[in-house]
């Protein structure tokens, strides 16, 4: 199978955050921001992979501060690594408030994906071929995170849970 590169998956996606979207506070609702990050990482796995894509898992999604109404989100997701069936995505997120013209970063997130067929069993992801040494660094942590998740699974395995 051939390997492409991670850039060609890069997916950035723009959202305004609309009244719908906020709590009481007026700031947007996490799982809105959650939402959004899960379709993102969706579209950069079944961009690199050429297949239809499902969520595995969320490793963790943090979120360092708030965004408000009337915002605009730029969600900004690509796949650091492919292992044999799975794809990790990294997920950034910035807030950009127009009317100030200030702009911060967010939220980050690790996602597992898994490209399937038609009767939902996993097919074979494609190499990612790191290029930038941004890309390098992202590729080799992929490696420990996806050491941890699959530790932490075991442990949970044998407790029963």
């Amino acid at each position: 199978m051939t390997g492409k590169p991670a850039s060609h998956s890069e997916v950035i996606m723009t959202e305004l955050v609309l009244p719908n979207d906020t709590n009481q506070l007026g700031n947007l609702l996490g799982g809105r921001l959650m939402h959004w990050v899960d379709i993102a990482a969706a579209l950069a796995a079944q961009r690199h992979s050429g297949k239809v894509c499902v969520t595995a898992s969320v490793d963790e999604i943090s979120f360092h501060e708030p965004i408000k109404l009337g915002h605009v989100v730029h969600i900004h997701a690509v796949v650091t690594r492919a292992f044999r069936t799975s794809m990790e995505i990294q997920v950034e997120v910035e807030r950009e408030d127009p009317l100030h013209g200030s702009r911060a970063h967010t939220s980050s997130a690790f996602l597992t994906f898994v490209a399937i067929d038609q009767y939902g069993k996993p097919l074979p992801a494609p190499p990612i071929i790191p290029e930038t040494d941004i890309e390098k660094r992202r590729y080799e942590e992929a490696a420990i995170r996806r050491e941890v998740r699959l530790k932490a699974r075991k442990a949970l395995e044998e407790r029963g849970g």
